[in-house]
């Protein structure tokens, strides 16, 4: 049986504009050309993305070169002083934004996350920024060092003008 040309013309246009609709909310979240949409903030050095794959877990980000002050005990860690303003810092510039990912030799570390050199849209280092503003220190672990120069002149300037937890 062949269909009128009208009815198939509906048929498609009514196909094309389902495909083209989200159909929910984690298609909202896939990487774009901006990068991947931030998910949640664990604490000052460490957030979750949406990865583009179908699971709600999506993938937890490390932040190569640097250490923030624990947010809140976790195992036998306790809560470090500035933690919870390490975390809110971070949250304030990651909370609805998207990030672009840059790895260096290692790309995950031996808990499974995925360490990264963070920029924001508007090309905000994250990894520098938080360490300029002293809301944390210098971690390097080799052989991931490739900002390793410039994130120890931030800390120097940080602890000469009492940024953050220098203060």
């Amino acid at each position: 049986m062949k269909l009128p040309s009208g009815i198939l013309l509906l048929s498609l246009l009514f196909f094309s504009t389902l495909s083209c609709t989200p159909n929910s909310e984690k298609q909202n979240h896939k990487k774009n050309d901006e990068g991947f949409a931030v998910k949640k903030i664990s604490d000052g050095d460490t957030f979750w993305i949406y990865n583009g794959t179908d699971t709600d877990e999506g993938e937890k980000i490390r932040l190569i070169g640097v250490d923030a002050p624990e947010s809140r005990n976790v195992f036998k860690k306790q809560q470090g002083y500035y933690g919870t303003e390490a975390k809110e810092y971070l949250t304030k510039l990651l909370k609805g934004k998207h990030v672009k990912l840059e790895y260096d030799v290692n790309r995950t570390d031996q808990y499974g996350r995925t360490l990264a050199y963070v920029y924001l849209e508007d090309g905000t280092f994250v990894n520098a920024d938080l360490v300029k503003n002293g809301y944390a220190m210098v971690m390097t672990v080799p052989p991931n060092v490739k900002f390793a120069d410039e994130f120890v002149k931030l800390q120097q300037e940080a602890r000469e003008n009492k940024r953050g937890l220098w203060k």
